[in-house]
């Protein structure tokens, strides 16, 4: 499924899910807020994960303070506040500031952790020229199950170049997924496949995959960076496991490309 919100200032819901979690499992919003702008969170049986896509905040949490900067998702690494059920979180803003939230449910106590620009994991994917290029992009993993064992979540983001695809070639896994697509203008647009659909992607859109391979592409001249959360099934954590649409595998070849321009 997917969806559009026009946010306006304080928490946008996206999804509420002791309404209907859309087969994520996870409350999802976008937290807009303005300077002088004070937003507590503390939820008695949710984990709370906080990513700043732009802004600069003051984030506070178990006597902890920082102070977090960033211009927007597309010339900064972000930061992003993890912290167990029932510990307070305190959001500051110094300026116009936009902030991704996602929970679930976890009965595990652990100490919070905040990921920062230096510790943000980058992957470059589709970089060393496979189909010419055209999936080439930056996968950033805040924390997974490699890194955070103790959360019921996963949150990261990618860089999705102009013109180009990722998510790619098509792929599933049976953990439900969202993706909260920001765009470098805020007309920018693209595609994205999920669930058996065709969607237009645009600024401060969202799916939700319950099922189902899914791949996005977006405009050429239009930078697209998409948050991407996956909550792990009770047993059955995600652990980077993708399953490759097999239609689709023959694309791995190193030479999947070369008969274009043969002869």
């Amino acid at each position: 499924m997917y969806f559009n919100r026009k946010p306006q200032r304080g928490y946008n819901v996206y999804i509420d899910a002791d309404k209907d979690d859309l087969g994520t499992q996870m409350d999802v919003g976008l937290l807009v807020m303005e300077p002088g702008d004070v937003y507590l969170i503390e939820e008695p049986e949710k984990e709370t994960a906080v990513l700043l896509f732009e802004g600069r905040v003051t984030l506070k949490w178990a006597e902890q303070t920082v102070e977090a900067d960033r211009p927007d998702t597309f010339h900064r690494e972000g930061y992003c506040l993890l912290c167990p059920r029932g510990i307070a979180i305190r959001i500051e803003a110094h300026a116009h500031s936009e902030l991704f939230v996602q929970q679930t449910k976890n009965a595990r106590d652990y100490e919070p952790v905040l990921y920062t620009p230096e510790t943000v994991q980058v992957q470059h994917a589709g970089a060393n020229g496979e189909l010419m290029g055209a999936m080439r992009r930056e996968i950033k993993t805040f924390f997974d199950y490699e890194n955070a064992p103790f959360s019921n979540m996963v949150l990261g983001e990618v860089l999705n170049f102009p013109g180009r695809w990722s998510s790619y070639p098509p792929h599933h896994h049976p953990q439900p997924e969202v993706y909260f697509y920001r765009f470098d203008h805020p007309q920018g647009f693209g595609a994205g496949f999920s669930n058996g659909e065709i969607y237009k992607t645009e600024h401060n859109g969202m799916a939700t995959i319950a099922h189902g391979f899914h791949s996005q592409v977006c405009a050429p001249g239009y930078a697209m960076c998409y948050a991407w959360g996956i909550r792990h099934l009770d047993g059955d954590p995600w652990k980077k496991t993708r399953i490759d649409d097999p239609e689709h595998s023959w694309l791995w070849k190193p030479d999947a490309n070369e008969h274009i321009f043969q002869g």
